[in-house]
């Protein structure tokens, strides 16, 4: 004899916290670029692109500018009198009043792992999460644009330069 139980349905979903979406607009801060040591991944391609804006080789530009990790390259970072570890290709410019702004002197062919800030399974992992990393990132939770769920997940899952990056200018 077989019993039948009456099941509950469940409260939770399958939707993740940002499912609404998220607001973020890039505020070239720096913030991103800069902190504990990490890594910056470059794809074969991605290193090209980036010879050919700094007018290196190839080899040039590893040699210069990258780091092996096993198989894989990640740019190089340096650390700062403050402690932090910045990417090497963050500069910071004088403006007027003596101000200063951090910015990327490779932005126009940045890598992809930069193009997608903050859309990284680390930071869509909670909204605990999220949320930390936008104490340090001013244009998390803020701005105009707004992404979508379906948007949010075509970045974190890109495996090439998306048309409208995130941090585009």
């Amino acid at each position: 004899m077989t019993m039948k139980l009456k099941v509950l349905p469940s409260a939770q979903t399958d939707a993740p916290w940002y499912a609404d979406g998220l607001k973020f607009t890039c505020a070239q801060c720096g913030n991103c670029c800069t902190g504990a040591p990490g890594y910056v991944w470059v794809s074969d391609e991605e290193l090209t692109r980036l010879a050919e804006f700094l007018k290196l080789s190839v080899e040039e530009t590893t040699q210069r500018y990258c780091r092996r990790i096993g198989s894989r390259l990640s740019l190089k970072e340096h650390r700062t009198p403050q402690g932090q570890y910045d990417c090497i290709f963050l500069q910071e410019v004088k403006l007027r009043g003596g101000h200063v702004k951090k910015v990327c002197s490779v932005y126009d062919v940045r890598p992809l792992q930069c193009r997608t800030w903050p859309f990284w399974d680390g930071l869509l992992s909670s909204k605990k999460a999220g949320d930390e990393a936008g104490k340090r990132c001013h244009g998390i939770n803020q701005g105009s644009r707004k992404f979508t769920r379906n948007q949010i997940e075509s970045l974190r899952d890109a495996t090439d330069w998306p048309q409208d990056p995130p941090t585009s200018k």
